[in-house]
């Protein structure tokens, strides 16, 4: 067992991009953004889900805009094309998933 803290980084700083574990068959990033922030379009090359722990961002993705919100999980296939604008001060967790060998 590992417990994990994602404790809130925005009263430190603004903006927070951050791995917080890497295993086997998947990588988990933190991010943590201030209502109006934003992360400019990439991709990845493993497929991606999105959680939405806490406040609502708009994922821009090849070009179609999506809301997600502690309600949905975003799924993106590897090299999909995806930005986001945080709409609420919003808290997320990225699951990479490594393909299989």
């Amino acid at each position: 067992m590992n417990l994990i803290d994602t404790k809130s980084q925005l009263t430190e700083k603004k903006k927070h991009v951050g791995k917080v574990a890497d295993v086997e068959n998947a990588v988990l990033m933190n991010i943590q953004l201030r209502a109006g922030e934003e992360v400019a379009e990439h991709d990845a090359n493993k497929e991606v889900f999105i959680i939405v722990r806490k406040g609502k961002v708009r994922f821009l993705v090849e070009g179609e805009p999506v809301d997600v919100t502690p309600d949905n999980i975003l799924h993106m296939v590897p090299l999909e094309r995806h930005s986001l604008h945080a709409i609420e001060d919003s808290d997320i967790l990225v699951i990479q998933v490594k393909p299989s060998t």
